[in-house]
């Protein structure tokens, strides 16, 4: 199931939940994913019209577990405005594609790097979840990473791209064991360079 998380630093104690936004193209399986996370099973969903937000409980082995503050906003074009609204502050974003429509790959790369070039996004964490994995059209993991151009996002900011499903389930404690590390490894990085000063 991936590899076993480290214990929360002491540095981090009073850590209650990370604030994580969900953003990627309407029909991508946002929604299905948040549900998928927060149910344990296959929810399917009408298109979100504004957003939704659960608390998620992932668990890390053993009896540990990491909360999550989950806001999943919906992805038409009118709505996408909005986005940077919900990401203020937010400890990670979770970008989420539809593996199996190449023909909007184009359009979910101009999004994602408008997103990680916003300057209130500077080293927020990425992941991006190439979602529908178990379709049978689904683009490898790869090309959905050369396609959305992955290797040329902004170096401050660091990233992972994980294959998933929201109706197995599959890849997405992986995923957020990743988004996790790199949130926890960015926190870090910030309290280092405060006592410097």
């Amino acid at each position: 199931m991936g590899n076993q998380l480290a214990p929360v630093p002491p540095f981090m104690p009073h850590l209650q939940a990370l604030h994580v936004v969900v953003v990627g193209l309407d029909a991508a399986g946002k929604t299905s994913l948040l549900y998928r996370l927060k149910f344990q099973e296959f929810v399917k969903s009408a298109p979100t019209k504004g957003f939704n937000m659960e608390k998620i409980r992932v668990p890390l082995g053993g009896s540990r577990a990491i909360t999550f503050q989950v806001w999943d906003v919906g992805g038409q074009e009118k709505l996408r405005p909005l986005w940077k609204s919900y990401m203020r502050r937010t400890d990670g974003v979770v970008f989420v594609v539809d593996s199996s429509e190449a023909e909007r790959l184009e359009e979910a790369r101009v999004e994602l790097h408008k997103i990680v070039r916003s300057s209130e996004n500077q080293g927020v964490p990425m992941l991006v979840l190439a979602n529908k994995q178990d379709v049978v059209q689904a683009l490898s993991v790869a090309e959905v990473e050369k396609f959305l151009g992955l290797p040329e996002l902004c170096a401050s900011t660091s990233n992972h791209i994980q294959g998933c499903s929201a109706v197995s389930g599959q890849g997405l404690q992986q995923g957020l064991e990743k988004l996790y590390e790199m949130i926890l490894k960015r926190k870090k990085a910030l309290r280092t360079s405060k006592k410097k000063r």
